[in-house]
């Protein structure tokens, strides 16, 4: 899983590198593929429950499981965020981060910040013994307290030899509820915060998850194991 989990984080930083005004969601998807393949992994999306692309790419209201196109062309002032599984001999690696294209808004940056700071708060929380509840209510608080909302209808994920497993893991509980944590156990934690309205709705494609409001939508994502002390985050370089 470290390897699986390295490729989704080097490929990560290719997309980052290619990430600039007029590139297609499409073009990402191909040099996503291309990094995965060169490093003897096997996308993990591609046709999981019909999915037809190798990653995910949501941009601005889009917040997450959006199809890469040749029509959909990255703009300066959008942000885009960008999920990734992997293959590799038979395990599964995921993690996604959120992107600003160009000079970044006051707002933008405010919503990546706390984003990416309630999934760090909730990963220093992992050990043994810990609860679901402790991880979940970790991020609601940090999300909450500044103004944003989780989103409820999709939530966090074992991860292993499938690309989703028990236990679920939403953004949002109670402390000291759900199933306790145990070493060896690695889950992916997700937070994906709205601006607006913790509503979603679906687009007609059946994938494209957007905020019911119109307002923008920021994901981040690691996969984490539980170590006899404390934890390691898998999917970084």
């Amino acid at each position: 899983m470290r390897s699986a989990n390295k490729i989704v984080a080097e490929t990560l930083q290719v997309l980052s590198e290619n990430l600039i005004p007029g590139i297609t969601t499409a073009d990402l998807d191909k040099i996503a593929l291309n990094n995965i393949l060169k490093k003897k992994g096997k996308p993990a999306f591609k046709g999981y429950k019909g999915f037809p692309a190798n990653v995910c790419v949501s941009i601005n209201n889009e917040v997450v499981h959006g199809i890469p196109s040749n029509r959909r062309e990255v703009k300066s002032g959008d942000i885009v965020s960008i999920d990734i599984g992997v293959i590799y001999d038979g395990y599964f690696g995921d993690a996604a981060t959120t992107f600003i294209v160009g000079t970044p808004t006051e707002k933008q940056e405010k919503l990546l910040t706390i984003t990416k700071a309630s999934l760090y708060k909730a990963i220093d929380l992992i050990k043994p013994g810990v609860h679901i509840g402790d991880v979940s209510s970790a991020i609601q608080r940090v999300v909450e307290t500044n103004g944003y909302n989780v989103v409820r209808k999709f939530v966090g994920h074992g991860i292993g030899r499938n690309l989703h497993e028990p236990p679920e893991v939403p953004n949002y509980g109670e402390p000291g509820q759900g199933l306790q944590l145990r070493q060896g156990v690695v889950i992916a934690i997700e937070p994906m915060v709205n601006e607006g309205s913790s509503d979603v709705k679906v687009l007609k494609d059946g994938w494209t998850v957007v905020t019911a409001d119109g307002l923008l939508s920021a994901h981040f994502e690691h996969s984490v194991v539980v170590t006899d002390a404390g934890y390691e985050i898998l999917s970084i370089v």
